[in-house]
């Protein structure tokens, strides 16, 4: 497993194992450490529609090639961070989803296994009104916090049958396999590096099962990929999210990331 770790305003990637983290010569505890998402994508390609059993749950047709939409990188948080509910908005849904993280810059990609680095977990929050209101998905899929991702990298990771979990508050509410998928991981990769060039980093949110439904402020949210681990967010509503910080000390924070 890989991380993407902060200390004392530092951040770096280091290596998990048995509850510590490896970096270099140091090793640390878990517990010292902010779990931070573990890629910083310059772009991440969602594909909607993409189980048998959630088109099934929709009564919708089968795709005949998979639907894409980009969410934004200012959308990405990590693992226990407050998903947001805007005010706009009277209904965000959760979507529970295993991710890939793209290894390098590729296009036209034959063999995809060569330019995948691992997986993770994703959780493709959608402003579900907004969707239906405007027809098309930006800005339901779009508002800050609605990419929660994490909370590391799975490298030896068979993806064609791994289950894909979502519980809001401990209840189950998604249950369901990758094999389910209609167009898997291999497919994915090929299709959408026809389409654009992927950089290191990117991330392609595979598309979630059936159980979609709504989140409120004050629930939990947690995704769970089978041999991944389990991606935890809080939801707060816009009023409780206080003043954001400013830029410069966002950029201050990330100083020295690798």
């Amino acid at each position: 497993m890989i991380g993407r770790f902060e200390r004392h305003g530092k951040a770096f990637y280091g290596t998990i194992s048995c509850g510590s983290v490896k970096i270099a010569n140091s090793t640390y505890s878990l517990s010292e450490l902010r779990v931070l998402p573990p890629v910083k994508p310059s772009k991440i390609v969602c594909v909607g529609l993409n189980y048998f059993d959630h088109a099934q749950e929709l009564e919708a047709d089968i795709p005949e090639r998979p639907l894409l939409f980009l969410k934004p990188p200012s959308s990405v948080i990590g693992p226990g961070a407050n998903i947001v509910y805007p005010e706009s908005s009277t209904q965000v849904d959760y979507e529970g989803e295993l991710a890939i993280v793209v290894g390098r810059r590729c296009r036209n990609v034959r063999n995809p296994e060569k330019v995948v680095f691992g997986y993770t977990c994703f959780n493709d929050v959608t402003a579900r009104d907004l969707q239906r209101e405007d027809g098309q998905w930006t800005r339901a899929k779009s508002f800050d916090t609605f990419a929660p991702i994490g909370p590391f990298i799975a490298k030896e990771l068979d993806p064609l049958d791994v289950s894909v979990l979502t519980r809001v508050n401990g209840q189950v509410k998604q249950h369901s396999t990758t094999e389910k998928l209609i167009f898997d991981v291999r497919h994915l990769v090929r299709f959408i590096s026809r389409i654009m060039t992927l950089e290191a980093g990117d991330v392609i949110a595979t598309g979630t099962p059936a159980g979609v439904g709504p989140l409120r402020p004050g629930d939990t949210v947690e995704v769970t990929v089978e041999h991944v681990g389990t991606l935890m967010n809080n939801v707060i509503s816009q009023q409780d999210e206080g003043q954001p910080v400013p830029c410069h000390e966002q950029d201050a924070r990330e100083h020295g990331d690798t």
